[in-house]
């Protein structure tokens, strides 16, 4: 059974106020798998918190599943926070899944030859079901 806990950004001093420009929203799913799903912008100003974020989740499960489906702005700084977070994934034996689900994710990936890199899915439950 899933719980949903939002996780808000902007409380610590060390993390930058980005206010709504970006949020989180965490899910665990049994002891196997851990979604965040990312409503926003990943600019210059949120990639630290996006991999702040992601970083934070990764010893919480074997698989964690970063839904993009809700982003609406990918800039090279978010890009690479997702190529770091996948760098610290393969070294901890941790597996990461993405889910596009938007033009605008799967274009910045495309035109930078970033897609062929990560393991991507369709949908948030394709990433849970599929063997890894």
């Amino acid at each position: 059974m899933s719980s949903e806990t939002p996780t808000g950004v902007g409380n610590d001093s060390t993390v930058p106020d980005v206010g709504e420009v970006v949020r989180f929203e965490v899910v665990g799913h049994g002891d196997d798998a851990v979604v965040v799903h990312v409503h926003g912008e990943l600019d210059t100003m949120t990639a630290p918190v996006l991999r702040e974020q992601l970083s934070g989740q990764m010893s919480a499960a074997d698989l964690l599943v970063v839904d993009l489906s809700r982003v609406t702005f990918l800039g090279s700084a978010g890009l690479a926070a997702l190529v770091a977070v996948k760098d610290e994934a393969d070294t901890s034996g941790h597996r990461l899944r993405l889910v596009c689900g938007s033009h605008t994710v799967t274009r910045a990936l495309e035109a930078t030859g970033l897609l062929a890199m990560f393991d991507v899915a369709d949908g948030v439950p394709e990433a849970l079901s599929k063997a890894g």
